[in-house]
């Protein structure tokens, strides 16, 4: 008589989607309820926020502009979301072993570092605008090469992808700031297209799952491709936006003025050195994260749908970047430094949790959503620091 042993499979409760959806809904709606009520005292606690007041046409015109930034926004983010959801898939399907797969990532790590930190003094050169194509360009020759040769190539995709990455993580705030500024925006409406930023881009994370799921569907072997086709259409999808709709003004200075400016706002500033460690942080935590939380869930031993636990993951940073507005320009009053500090803190705090081998698989998707949260409040707070 044979002995039948069935596994158990873990999934996340409904509800957690439920509470995490309608927490994102209510802290974006009651925010204008709430806010209206501090305006104030908002005049005289911060004279930035309360003491201009915004004519009709300037917030029209601004609401016009953040729109069709968000739009390309959230359209480049979806592009980054399929490339980097579907590529360790892609090299499991065509039978990359995990050390080929990591001399893959190390490349295009090393490549980031060595050619994607000069992305952004070039951009500062030439304008982000044509960084931004260059990001377009980089995804649309890793889609067609998937789609010419059928094989994926992890040498080239490697390194596109993290060139392009280096790109998307700072051209398109750099020309929004930089558009922002020409148009004559007030700068406090900065901080409100900062979370809209972060809330976005993870909405388009989570998108990309469900595009990428859907377009190669049952049969990995007849749509495998199909995610390329995506990114191949969007990525000339944005560059025909971007051509048509984005007029970039002529940047005046040269070479020599831009090294006269970096080396006295840069090296000679200490405030803008803590503001690159605290980010460059931010980074290698939650890479590290990404690359554990998998095998740190599944250590029980219990099988675990992770393409759901995802969604949780991105959900929660939307949700922590609905609650930027609220520390910053709401009745909480939070200044940006303190913010900052306690979400660190709190950050830490999980992962030292974590740290200390925590296997239940319930416990630690509750630990790596708060840090999603923190991470949620952290980007448009380091964000708004920069422009300052």
């Amino acid at each position: 008589m044979g002995v039948v042993i069935e596994s158990e499979v873990w999934e996340p409760k409904p509800q957690l989607y439920l509470f995490l959806f309608f927490s994102s809904f209510l802290s974006i709606f009651l925010f204008p309820y709430f806010s209206s009520k501090s305006n104030k005292t908002t005049s005289s606690i911060y004279p930035d926020l309360g003491g201009i007041v915004s004519t009709p046409s300037s917030q029209s015109s601004f609401l016009r502009f953040q729109t069709s930034f968000l739009f390309i926004f959230s359209l480049a983010s979806l592009n980054e979301g399929i490339q980097s959801v579907f590529g360790e898939f892609e090299y499991a399907y065509y039978g990359i072993s995990r050390e080929q797969v990591l001399v893959y990532f190390c490349v295009g790590s090393a490549s980031a570092l060595l050619f994607g930190t000069f992305f952004g003094m070039l951009s500062d050169v030439i304008g982000p605008k044509k960084i931004c194509i260059t990001f377009c360009f980089l995804h649309l020759f890793v889609g067609i090469w998937k789609n010419v040769t059928m094989h994926i190539s992890g040498w080239i995709a490697s390194i596109c992808l993290a060139l392009a990455s280096s790109a998307f993580s700072f051209c398109f705030e750099t020309w929004m700031v930089t558009e922002h500024e020409k148009l004559g925006h007030r700068q406090d409406m900065l901080s409100d297209t900062f979370w809209l930023m972060a809330f976005f881009e993870s909405a388009s994370l989570i998108g990309s799952q469900v595009l990428g799921n859907s377009l190669i569907g049952a049969s990995a072997q007849k749509g495998i491709g199909f995610p390329s086709i995506a990114v191949v259409f969007l990525s000339v999808m944005i560059i025909i936006y971007i051509g048509r709709n984005w007029k970039e003004t002529p940047l005046t200075g040269g070479v020599k003025d831009y090294a006269i400016a970096l080396n006295a706002c840069i090296f000679h500033d200490k405030k803008v050195c803590l503001l690159a460690f605290a980010q460059a942080c931010l980074h290698f935590s939650t890479t590290v994260l990404w690359i554990l939380w998998a095998p740190t869930i599944v250590a029980d031993g219990r099988e675990v749908h992770l393409g759901l636990i995802y969604p949780c993951l991105m959900g929660a940073r939307m949700l922590g970047s609905t609650a930027v507005p609220w520390f910053h320009s709401g009745f909480l009053q939070v200044q940006i430094e303190d913010c900052l500090i306690f979400a660190f803190s709190a950050a830490g705090l999980v992962l030292s949790i974590v740290a200390y081998d925590y296997q239940e698989i319930g416990t630690l998707l509750t630990l790596f959503c708060f840090f999603h949260v923190c991470v949620g409040i952290i980007l448009p707070s380091l964000a708004r620091l920069r422009t300052m």
